[in-house]
């Protein structure tokens, strides 16, 4: 009879072992990681609309949301909603073809990289090797001394971080005209040099600009006062406490460097890490990896844009059409429509990518996508 009892003992252990290793991903309560949990949730759970998120799903599927490759919903600190979807890729700008991706899958993360920058010059402040974001620019570059003058002995690094340097730069061209100035950097073979020498053509802090070398130049910052280069200095002080544990960062053939204003790849696990970083205002777990004052300084607004919305440290700050209101939403944003958007307000996070690079007349975008989710809202029923 013991032997008996035993047996069918084993066999229910065996039986429960089975279940469990096929258990439906969507039903598990928690992805773990490094250093704490990202719970999961149903939409109802949070007070979503599972079937408008179905809609959209399908939507995106159908090609109606032209080649996004991942949906990331996180809600109410919970992960609610996470689709990924195969379309035309590529890793900076060389052709990957078509690639499955999924929650193991690095994408580009193009200019999300400066907001990845952004962080990692808070750290260091935080750390005692910068100042402050007053500090004179060319106090890190004494080398280059013959560009100290005409003004630009007036840039500080606040003035790089809300792209508000003055300095004559051009990116509203695309990146494959010989005009755009960010090219023009990645060619001249030394790009530290080129961003450094351009004409001020307005006081700085008064302008904004979209300015790519600004953000080479807080890259270089971060390489000169730690020793470092700005991925390794990230996946030290950055990555690795949050648990991003693989990424890769586009060496740029101007500085022999990580590529700081569009080269770094992360999964979009990864990206959405990063973003609930900021959403806990720097805190993972119980530790305080960026600090607080900075991410409340970095998705506030420091400028206006002329087309409207604002500009914090290396973030955007949105208006978003809402129910007939506007909404202010800081967000990380990189060419191809990869997007981090942060809403405190309703504790909503919502994290993409696509492979829609150097295309910007797409109506049915990453924002469209952000309206729709707005739209399960149960209080918008």
């Amino acid at each position: 009879m013991m032997k008996k009892t035993k047996l069918v003992a084993l066999m229910m252990f065996i039986i429960v072992l089975i279940a469990s290793c096929h258990q439906n991903p969507a039903e598990k309560s928690e992805i773990q990681n490094q250093n704490t949990t990202i719970l999961t949730a149903s939409p109802e759970d949070v007070s979503l609309q599972s079937e408008i998120l179905k809609e959209l799903t399908d939507s995106i599927k159908s090609g109606f949301y032209p080649n996004r490759h991942s949906l990331l919903v996180f809600k109410d600190d919970r992960l609610v909603l996470e689709e990924y979807f195969s379309g035309k890729d590529q890793n900076w700008g060389t052709d990957l073809g078509i690639v499955n991706h999924s929650d193991t899958v690095l994408h580009d993360m193009r200019s999300v990289s400066k907001s990845v920058v952004s962080a990692c010059i808070g750290i260091a402040i935080s750390q005692g090797k910068i100042k402050n974001v007053d500090q004179p620019v060319f106090d890190f570059f004494e080398d280059y001394k013959e560009y100290h003058n005409e003004g630009r002995e007036k840039l500080t690094l606040k003035h790089l971080l809300t792209m508000t340097s003055g300095l004559k730069w051009n990116e509203e061209v695309p990146y494959d005209n010989p005009e755009n100035s960010e090219i023009q950097m990645i060619n001249s073979g030394d790009g530290i040099g080129f961003v450094l020498s351009r004409e001020l053509v307005a006081e700085p802090g008064t302008v904004w600009k979209y300015n790519g070398g600004t953000t080479e130049l807080l890259a270089e910052i971060i390489q000169r006062v730690s020793g470092k280069n700005i991925h390794e200095f990230a996946k030290e002080f950055l990555f690795q406490p949050i648990g991003i544990n693989r990424s890769q960062w586009t060496i740029s053939p101007s500085t022999n460097s990580p590529a700081a204003a569009s080269g770094m790849r992360l999964t979009s696990r990864d990206m959405l890490k990063f973003g609930i970083l900021y959403h806990k205002e720097g805190q993972w777990g119980k530790k305080q990896i960026v600090p607080k004052d900075w991410v409340r300084e970095s998705l506030r607004s420091h400028i206006s844009r002329p087309k409207g919305g604002g500009y914090g440290y290396q973030f955007w700050v949105l208006n978003v059409p809402v129910n007939g209101e506007e909404l202010t939403i800081p967000a990380a944003v990189g060419n191809g429509d990869q997007r981090i958007y942060f809403d405190k307000t309703n504790n909503f996070l919502m994290v993409t990518t696509a492979g829609n690079y150097n295309i910007w007349d797409i109506k049915n975008n990453a924002g469209a996508i952000l309206e729709k989710i707005y739209t399960s809202f149960n209080d918008n029923k």
